[in-house]
């Protein structure tokens, strides 16, 4: 009977192999000598070129030589998602179709499908850790992940993800499918409870919720007493108003920016003549996308979004409404003629005065 089990064992260990690469005859002969020993606890040992693997014997064999080969045998049946092992594949749908988050933050109402992902956030958001610095800069980051993507995109100017709808290159993959999802499909899966704005991602309708309707502003200014609904835009006001930076300038005329994207933007509008997003309610055309929207909302729409909270005037455009504040009820008036010494608050109604008034241009009156 011994002899009969002996044989059993060597005739199974002559056909085993490691999907990554086969198993030497001396690997194998070491495994047959301590095969007892290992199968005495319920295990056996495999040995390949990429070092020696613990498998408990029997189903858990299969799994091994599928991870070494890269096999995904289990298929999603709402998507063709594939999956090497069925626990992945039961964790995809429970998260992605069935929409469940079971991971709650016991600090905020934040949910999570993953307890990586719930530790994690408590780790960066409550706790404030990052443990990630730059050495090309002073950033730091709560995730290496983060910190390696922040090198290739912003220090080696790397955008590896273009959309296959237009020429827009992106620095990270998530970027390029919120692309191709909001532009080029139009969805907008994301709905406001408290009124009918939708929008694309779902962090565009927390910073909605959270500055429209609870009318927050979470960062403030040391240098002066203005608050801002997100830290990158304070960290651009203190860049432009405090600090006075423009870093980003424009080869073709004397025009500084102080982000790259209102340089790439004002190159192909200004100095291309490039406008890519016609309105499709009237004949106009636009450089930008965001440009467009502002179109559409205030003159197909009728929107006026932006209210003064010292009259009842209200307004499309968040900067029209900026001068108003300026003008009507702190009385600013910073443009002024240098023929004369009248001031105004508009440059448009300076260059009126200079007109009608120095040069003669009576219709400007």
């Amino acid at each position: 009977m011994n002899q009969l089990h002996n044989r059993h064992s060597r005739a199974s260990f002559n056909n085993v192999h490691c999907g990554a690469s086969r198993a030497s005859k001396v690997a194998l002969s070491t495994l047959e000598s301590s095969s007892s020993s290992s199968r005495s606890r319920g295990r056996v040992r495999y040995a390949s070129n990429a070092g020696a693997h613990v498998l408990h014997a029997g189903k858990e064999r299969g799994g091994y030589k599928r991870v070494h080969r890269g096999l995904k045998d289990y298929v999603c049946d709402n998507c063709e998602k594939k999956f090497g092992d069925r626990s992945n594949l039961r964790k995809h749908q429970k998260i992605v179709h069935e929409g469940r988050k079971d991971y709650a933050c016991d600090k905020c109402e934040k949910k999570f499908g993953l307890k990586t992902n719930s530790l994690l956030h408590q780790k960066t958001v409550h706790e404030g850790r990052k443990d990630y610095a730059c050495d090309k800069c002073e950033k730091k980051f709560g995730l290496k992940t983060n910190l390696l993507s922040h090198q290739k995109t912003v220090h080696e100017g790397r955008k590896d993800y273009a959309c296959d709808k237009c020429e827009k290159k992106f620095g990270y993959k998530s970027y390029l499918l919120l692309h191709q999802k909001t532009v080029h499909e139009g969805r907008k899966d994301y709905a406001c409870d408290k009124c009918k704005k939708k929008f694309g991602h779902e962090w565009h309708l927390r910073c909605h919720q959270k500055t429209v309707h609870e009318g927050r502003k979470d960062f403030a200014c040391d240098k002066c007493e203005k608050k801002f609904i997100q830290k990158w835009n304070l960290l651009t006001h203190l860049q432009i108003v405090h600090e006075g930076r423009k870093d980003y300038a424009c080869d073709n005329c004397e025009k500084k920016f102080t982000k790259k994207n209102h340089l790439l933007l004002h190159q192909k509008t200004v100095h291309e003549g490039r406008k890519d997003y016609p309105c499709d309610k009237c004949e106009k055309k636009f450089g930008g996308r965001g440009t467009l929207n502002k179109h559409q909302k205030i003159v197909h729409e009728g929107r006026k979004d932006h209210a003064c909270g010292q009259c009842e005037k209200k307004f499309g455009d968040l900067s029209n409404l900026k001068r108003h504040k300026n003008i009507v009820h702190k009385g600013c008036k910073d443009f002024a003629c240098v023929d004369c010494e009248k001031k105004f608050g508009q440059k448009t109604h300076l260059l009126n005065h200079q007109k009608a008034v120095h040069e003669g241009h009576k219709k400007y009156v």
